[in-house]
């Protein structure tokens, strides 16, 4: 699914993809929202260490509890007080919260 089509998700107010290192790649920004390409260029590198930590905390309770299937962790929401951003794999929406969908926002990104 090409960004513009994310960018039809309830609430989505930007989607964008960035590197293994969270260096913005590509991004659509919808026109009535503040968010710039220098604020997903850092929410990607935020995404990345966010995928990491659930990783490494995936892999501890494994290890912790005996029990298994916690990973590999493919997405992830982080929620905001207005907006937040749904991941997965290295490409992500943020959406306004009043209007998200997020299970169609986890669909649509594991689809693409």
């Amino acid at each position: 699914m090409e960004l513009q089509e994310l960018m039809k998700l309830p609430g989505a107010l930007a989607a964008f993809t960035y590197t293994d290192k969270g260096e913005l790649v590509s991004h659509v920004i919808a026109d009535d929202t503040p968010l710039t390409p220098e604020m997903l260029d850092m929410l990607g590198r935020s995404c990345v260490a966010n995928q990491a930590i659930a990783s490494m905390e995936a892999r501890g309770w494994e290890s912790l509890t005996g029990q298994a299937e916690f990973q590999p962790i493919g997405g992830l929401s982080v929620v905001g007080l207005e907006w937040s951003v749904v991941v997965d794999g290295n490409c992500g929406v943020v959406i306004r919260n009043r209007d998200a969908d997020y299970e169609a926002t986890f669909n649509a990104l594991q689809a693409r």
